[in-house]
């Protein structure tokens, strides 16, 4: 079976959200989701605990062949059926106890969501990096003075703290977002009605959530897909937060303006064809992600038009968009944090840059100060002290 190691997709090649974006990774989530259902209806009663302990020990990662269950997965569309049948088998007799009343889609939704909920922690992590590297440009910069930009063009002066306050507002506008989600587990049963549980069906869902360390659903969301949309417009707002920042530095590092740089590590940026120049990968890298992102959400925003009691083919279509959500988003924020923190910052050209904007300001007898500019800084640095103690 042929890998993706992220050839084409170098801004999440060996990132961590990579990792817990793999095959292996969505193999655990599923395995988790199981030893998690049988755990909750051992402590309800409705499984031997013996069973659970059985199924928890069968249900090692590396037992399991995942291409080979990839390849199975073409018979009954999704990966679920042979994993349960191969767990089963591992299991010995406590396998007629596994995936006791569940359907497919309750392992895999709530699959989907561990796999989430892990990347999200490395995302978040990395946002916080972000965050505190553009709160230090911020504070630095609060009144070093530059040109300010409308539509391509200079403006009026502004200050560059003004611009990194800017980034700061933004990407934590959209961790914000993130953080603040609660992904849940999937418990339905066959078309939603949790018969399959049994009478204490609805006693399941707090043990199971707890098991899992997801939030509690009100309904099964087979086709109420609330969830993953949530989480398709939250990372697109991540992504995109990290491209405003990601445009602003390619602009501001072109050689006839070069009022920044990235982070200057021997190797990185070179062309193939221009042994001078030193471009701008680590943006480059970043504004991709944030293009592709939003494309990919739309075709989980779409799920939500899904068909009576369990779709067919739209629920399907989220697994790899979503994946590809959280890596691209993953791997944008651990590329923006090494950029944030190394940026080289040159007031000096900046001051250049901007006595040519005031020279043609003078001519017109227009102001030439930087307004609230400073003012606003602090209120942006204010607002990132306090959300972040």
């Amino acid at each position: 079976m042929s890998s993706d190691e992220g050839l084409l997709s170098p801004v999440r090649a060996g990132t961590r959200a990579e990792a817990a974006t793999a095959d292996p990774a969505w193999l655990r989530a599923m395995l988790d989701a199981e030893v998690g259902l049988a755990r909750a209806q051992a402590r309800l009663g409705v499984i031997p605990e013996r069973a659970a302990a059985a199924i928890a020990a069968a249900a090692a990662p590396e037992r399991f062949d995942v291409a080979g269950l990839a390849r199975r997965a073409r018979d009954a569309g999704n990966p679920v059926v042979p994993l349960v049948a191969d767990l089963r088998a591992a299991a010995g007799e406590a396998g007629t106890f596994l995936h006791h009343g569940a359907t497919s889609q309750d392992i895999l939704d709530t699959a989907a969501m561990l796999v989430a909920v892990r990347t999200r922690r490395l995302i978040l992590a990395d946002l916080d990096r972000v965050l505190a590297a553009l709160a230090r440009l911020a504070a630095d910069h609060r009144s070093t003075p530059m040109a300010g930009r409308t539509l391509g063009q200079q403006a009026v002066p502004t200050t560059f703290g003004l611009k990194a306050a800017g980034w700061l507002a933004g990407c934590a506008d959209a961790r914000d977002r993130l953080a603040a989600l609660r992904p849940p587990v999937q418990l339905g049963g066959a078309a939603g009605t949790m018969a399959g549980y049994g009478d204490g069906a609805l006693g399941l869902l707090p043990l199971f959530a707890a098991e899992t360390g997801l939030a509690e659903p009100v309904l099964p969301w087979h086709t109420l897909r609330t969830p993953v949309t949530d989480l398709a417009a939250a990372l697109a707002a991540v992504a995109g937060a990290l491209g405003k920042l990601a445009v602003d530095v390619i602009l501001l590092a072109q050689s006839e303006v070069g009022e920044v740089a990235e982070p200057s590590v021997p190797g990185r940026g070179g062309s193939s064809a221009m042994a001078h120049k030193r471009n701008p990968v680590l943006a480059t890298m970043i504004r991709a992600a944030a293009l592709q992102v939003p494309a990919q959400a739309q075709i989980l925003l779409a799920s939500r038009v899904a068909e009576h009691e369990r779709a067919a083919g739209s629920w399907h279509a989220e697994w790899q968009p979503l994946r590809e959500c959280l890596r691209l988003a993953g791997g944008a924020a651990e590329t923006a944090a090494e950029l944030a923190e190394g940026l080289e910052v040159f007031p000096e050209r900046m001051r250049r840059n901007l006595d040519e904007l005031c020279a043609l300001l003078a001519e017109h007898d227009e102001d030439l100060g930087v307004g609230s500019a400073p003012a606003l800084v602090d209120r942006a640095l204010h607002r990132h002290r306090r959300d972040g103690s």
